[in-house]
């Protein structure tokens, strides 16, 4: 019997954070008769008076939100970081581990910071997938201003844009939003792969990612081997070898560029039409608003020590699994050993790419 990557169960290795994966395709055949999910397809409104995001509502804490024709931004009322709060001094660990905490087992370090909402559009009810490009260059384009903002603030060491879509993901309001968190620290998941990319760099010479999306484009030219779900001329969004979650996504710049902040208008458009493109192919999946959790990793500020090594890109993490209402939970094996799935990377992004690239509304 011959190994076969669609049968046979197998591990594939993740470059950018030096961990791996368990595929087992076989297991996608087996019966489910575990937890469902309400399907996303509400019907909402314009304009919602009672939404806290709404232009010229009122939020929870009483502010007031502008009369917004276009991409919104503000100060987080419940930021999950403050840039005003007090330093921790070496003894204040005792507090919380007893004056004789020893500092191989017990640290801490104060986290300052700033928190901000991005509005997507004044439109209540509408998604990223049904944003025109023009619109989606705003969101863009105002990413780079807060970007830019942030890095020039010597109190911040790190920027990190993203969207929390659906319910199913943890989002508190349906109007369309991100978020924007900007620390006094790079945290754990961008600097594992940051380490691999100066890793790559010492070891290969070249960017892992630019490597990575040039040996893709390879790829996709058998269809047993294409992982790339579209592309232009300055991105290509692709279902990556070692993803986790059942459709997971990446859109990758194809030159070396380090953040968002260094886009031409050129590539701020073509990011938008990627952008555009994958999430109206999300949403015809299974023809209902596909909840993920997206955002951009790159340079931690646009004049971090390790810039030149930082290659702009944007991960996006889907939960569905099987339709509209089956999602796919990380537990058991996967939090005690490592992260398994069942269709493989090349199964998914095949699926996607087969896709119209008309929103399944519109046709």
């Amino acid at each position: 019997m011959a190994f076969s990557f669609s049968d046979h169960s197998h591990r594939r290795y993740n470059p950018l954070t030096q961990t791996w994966v368990l595929c087992s395709p076989h297991r996608a055949k087996r019966p489910w008769l575990g937890q469902t999910e309400e399907n996303q397809n509400e019907q909402r409104p314009q304009y919602d008076p009672q939404c806290y995001l709404c232009p010229g509502n009122k939020r929870a804490t009483g502010a007031q939100n502008e009369n917004y024709k276009a991409t919104y931004v503000f100060t987080n009322d419940y930021s999950a970081v403050h840039s005003n709060q007090p330093s921790c001094a070496p003894s204040d660990l005792a507090q919380v581990a007893g004056s004789d905490a020893s500092s191989d087992l017990f640290r801490v370090e104060s986290v300052r910071g700033q928190c901000k909402v991005v509005c997507f559009s004044p439109r209540h009810d509408l998604t990223l997938a049904e944003l025109t490009v023009e619109e989606i260059k705003q969101i863009v384009q105002v990413w780079q201003q807060i970007y830019k903002e942030m890095s020039a603030d010597p109190t911040i060491e790190y920027v990190q844009l993203f969207e929390n879509k659906g319910s199913m993901m943890g989002c508190s309001n349906p109007h369309p939003h991100g978020q924007m968190w900007a620390l006094s620290d790079v945290p754990s998941e961008p600097a594992k792969e940051i380490a691999s990319f100066k890793d790559f760099s010492d070891t290969k010479h070249s960017c892992l990612l630019c490597s990575y999306v040039t040996a893709e484009q390879a790829n996709s030219s058998e269809e047993s081997t294409n992982r790339v779900i579209l592309q232009n001329d300055s991105f290509a969004v692709m279902v990556p070898f070692w993803a986790v979650w059942p459709f997971e996504a990446m859109i990758v710049a194809k030159d070396h560029v380090s953040h968002v902040g260094q886009l031409s208008s050129k590539q701020v458009e073509d990011l938008a039409r990627a952008m555009q493109g994958l999430t109206i192919r999300y949403d015809n999946l299974f023809q209902s608003s596909f909840p993920y959790s997206m955002g951009l990793h790159q340079s931690p500020t646009a004049n971090h020590a390790d810039a030149e090594y930082c290659h702009l890109h944007l991960h996006f993490y889907p939960p569905l699994l099987r339709s509209a209402t089956v999602r796919k939970f990380l537990v058991g094996f996967e939090m005690m050993a490592e992260p398994q799935r069942d269709l493989t990377a090349e199964q998914a992004a095949a699926r996607l790419r087969a896709l119209s690239p008309a929103h399944y509304k519109h046709n």
